[in-house]
């Protein structure tokens, strides 16, 4: 709606300088509607390709790096019973924080049981990707925050853009109402222009899913 109203108000100037001013404030307004959309959509993209990279990531150091520990954990017990507990991978969470710390812990265990586990088969290849992984995995998840804060920071920001446009678009319908009151084609076409026609768009056209004038 913002900018059908927009697009008629180029189209029949006039040469009032309030009118003007009004207008441009509209032409910018709906121009930082269209940035916050953008911004929006990049942030929600950022969520979702950390996501499923995180996931990913947590089945790879799970399925591979965790099941290597614990399987030469389970054999070190022989020469330490508490091993077996300290690594025991059913009980290991499978997601967000709590694994990335249990993952770490294993980690470092394994780092500080190096020489008794590598009598029963640990590969050190595997330490060095496992922490390496692990690290990964905060950074992806710092990544999905930041992209988390830009999508809702743009999402309010939009709302009150939003909010703004309808003012203006109402600044105007009350100026053409009156400028257009003996030309009804031209009144018509206001009318139109300041009607939401067709199913709701997406996030970023927010300015265009605003209630029509009053």
């Amino acid at each position: 709606m913002g900018n059908r109203a927009l697009e008629f108000s180029h189209a029949h100037p006039s040469p009032s300088p309030g009118y003007a001013i009004a207008v441009n404030q509209l032409a910018e307004q709906l121009t930082r509607a269209t940035q916050l959309g953008e911004e929006q959509r990049r942030g929600l993209a950022e969520v979702r390709a950390a996501t499923v990279e995180k996931d990913r990531l947590r089945r790879r150091i799970r399925r591979s790096h965790l099941v290597h520990l614990a399987g030469v954990a389970a054999r070190a017990a022989v020469e330490d019973a508490e091993l077996a507990q300290k690594f025991d991978l059913p009980r290991t969470p499978t997601r967000g924080l709590a694994f990335r710390a249990a993952a770490r812990t294993m980690v470092e265990l394994a780092e500080q049981q190096k020489e008794l586990l590598g009598k029963y088969g640990l590969v050190e290849e595997v330490l060095q990707n496992a922490r390496k992984e692990i690290d990964q995995l905060d950074r992806l998840v710092e990544r999905g925050a930041e992209g988390r804060r830009v999508h809702i920071g743009a999402s309010a920001t939009v709302k009150v853009g939003a909010s703004e446009i309808l003012r203006l678009v109402r600044i105007l319908d009350g100026f053409n109402r009156g400028r257009f009151g003996n030309d009804s084609n031209l009144l018509a076409g206001w009318i139109a222009a300041t009607n939401i026609i067709g199913p709701p768009k997406a996030a970023g056209d927010a300015a265009d899913q605003i209630k029509p004038a009053a």
